[in-house]
């Protein structure tokens, strides 16, 4: 769940990687990761080199399930061509090439980067939140006493603090409760956020499954409940 541009960056240093794109879920989890390369390297081996290069480098446990590789003799075609013999023949002139029409770009959406945790005697905990609209960072960060359930709240306060400074209009929302809510066998934190509408109160809710820690799913429950209402402000 770090920056996608760095993770793809250095998984285009492995042996035989032509080029890699990695899809990010709603919450800014990795979904997918597509990847090309040359005939040279086994897209077995090459499952395993992105598994353990974002393991080992930017600490992101990949299910190898959600990678797909393609392979490709681009190489090989460009020491083919310099052997083909061309006839003499009139040489003419290249038809006009029309530029592809490209899609207007949309704003970049926010994505989790990190949440720290310290604790004093005087201040209790303090937990801050990092989040990642394209290449800033915004952090927010809240205090408060010291028991698992008001760090998850922390963590989601400090989320939404972070938000504000990015997007006009989200300075309004407000936290209404965490709970750790079990389902499936599996524990997800569910949070809820309520939002000024005209004269009345909405109610936002997210939800995370808790994989890495109860602050860091309260974090992905805020984008979950959030991201679709701020590409509306």
């Amino acid at each position: 769940m770090l920056p996608l541009a760095e993770a793809e960056r250095q998984l285009r240093t492995l042996p035989g990687v032509l080029d890699v794109r990695i899809v990010p879920s709603e919450t800014g989890a990795v979904d997918e990761v597509h990847v090309v390369t040359t005939m040279e390297v086994s897209p077995k081996s090459t499952v395993r080199n992105v598994e353990t290069m974002l393991k080992a480098s930017l600490r992101m446990s990949v299910d190898h399930r959600k990678i797909s590789v393609a392979t490709s003799n681009e190489k090989q075609r460009e020491r083919e061509e310099p052997k083909q013999n061309v006839s003499a023949a009139p040489v003419t002139a290249p038809a006009p090439v029309t530029p592809p029409v490209t899609a207007p770009m949309t704003a970049p959406r926010l994505f989790f980067e990190d949440v720290e945790i310290q604790r004093s005697r005087a201040k209790g905990v303090t937990v801050r939140v990092t989040l990642r609209k394209g290449d800033q960072s915004f952090a927010g960060e809240c205090e408060g006493p010291e028991s698992p359930r008001s760090r998850a709240e922390l963590a989601a306060r400090g989320a939404l603090l972070a938000i504000a400074q990015t997007e006009r209009g989200a300075s309004g929302f407000v936290v209404e409760g965490c709970k750790v809510v079990e389902a499936f066998d599996r524990e997800f934190m569910f949070v809820g956020i309520s939002v000024r509408v005209g004269r009345e109160n909405a109610l936002l809710t997210g939800s995370c499954e808790i994989k890495d820690s109860p602050e860091t799913a309260s974090v992905l429950a805020v984008l979950d409940a959030t991201n679709r209402w701020v590409s509306r402000i």
